[in-house]
């Protein structure tokens, strides 16, 4: 199987300390999304940064790597919001410090002690977290919810 690539791009204009960026994806789901070092540091007022894009890349793929966990234990998720929380350290040189995922399923025949199982499996196996792992702190906290199945159509 060959090897898979994707692509991004930030075309900057100005300084770094008052200029501005934008940033798209290869694919063209990501276009033109403004980013600056003030919404790194600051308030974002709209515009994205590095940690968000990781946030958002850490929570699509532990969502996808817990799926699959699930479904290959035979109890496949109705329903699963993950949150990534990425967080910057500002104090002396700056690091990417931590990413938490707060994670909320819906997952019919599955009790809490077997979702948390799960969910520290997806941990290994996602991707994403394997590239942070030994660089950034990851925490995981699983939480299955309880509602009632949807009927299968």
């Amino acid at each position: 199987m060959a090897n898979v690539e994707r692509t991004a791009q930030v075309v900057w204009s100005g300084t770094i300390a008052r200029g501005t960026g934008m940033a798209s994806g290869g694919s063209g789901a990501l276009q033109d999304l403004p980013i600056t070092l003030a919404s790194r540091f600051g308030d974002p007022e709209g515009k994205t940064s590095p940690e968000e894009l990781i946030a958002a890349a850490h929570a699509g793929c532990f969502t996808m790597a817990l799926g699959s966990v699930l479904a290959g234990r035979g109890t496949p998720p109705e329903r699963l919001d993950v949150s990534a929380r990425v967080t910057l350290e500002i104090s002396g040189m700056p690091k990417i410090k931590s990413s938490e995922l707060d994670v909320h399923g819906l997952v019919p025949g599955t009790d809490q002690a077997a979702f948390d199982d799960a969910a520290h499996e997806a941990e290994r196996n996602c991707l994403v977290s394997q590239a942070l792992q030994g660089n950034v702190e990851i925490q995981v906290r699983p939480t299955l919810d309880e509602g009632v199945a949807s009927p299968v159509a």
